[in-house]
């Protein structure tokens, strides 16, 4: 296992991102452009607990981006108000899948949610992706209840 050091995302980092997403989205035009990714950013910043972070191989300015993820702590009135965190947009770059770096990114979140003080820490994958709900239930995820959408 290769050890990654994960930090929150720059805007230096989108470009990166970027074509990581590529690598997950059904199609080309799914993945923003850098202006729009900018944007998204700097709305993810305006949330007080919602944060694009990456993985490098070091933190030295301009290191690959090896992978990512975003989390999101939300507040809760429930749960006598423990927080909860949800974890998105995982991907790791295809020729560095099985080095652990989905793992120590996991690791990660899971440590991020513990400091906030969550009593869950939950993400969603598409029942297609099978090889990735293996991943997660390596690492201690269970399948929880039942995940609806709709598109709005």
């Amino acid at each position: 296992m290769s050890a990654v050091l994960v930090r929150e995302a720059t805007e230096a980092d989108l470009d990166e991102v970027l074509a990581l997403y590529q690598g997950i989205e059904d199609s080309p035009e799914h993945v923003l452009t850098l202006a729009e990714a900018r944007a998204a950013l700097a709305q993810f910043r305006a949330y007080p607990s919602y944060r694009l972070w990456v993985a490098c191989e070091s933190a030295e300015p301009g290191a690959d981006v090896l992978g990512t993820y975003s989390l999101l702590v939300m507040h809760n009135l429930a749960h006598r108000g423990a927080p909860s965190a949800i974890v998105e947009d995982v991907v790791v770059a295809a020729d560095r899948k099985g080095q652990g770096i989905g793992r120590q990114m996991m690791a990660h979140a899971l440590q991020q949610a513990r400091e906030a003080g969550c009593y869950k820490l939950a993400l969603s994958s598409h029942r297609k992706r099978t090889d990735a709900h293996a991943f997660y239930e390596s690492l201690g995820f269970a399948q929880h209840g039942l995940s609806f959408s709709i598109e709005p």
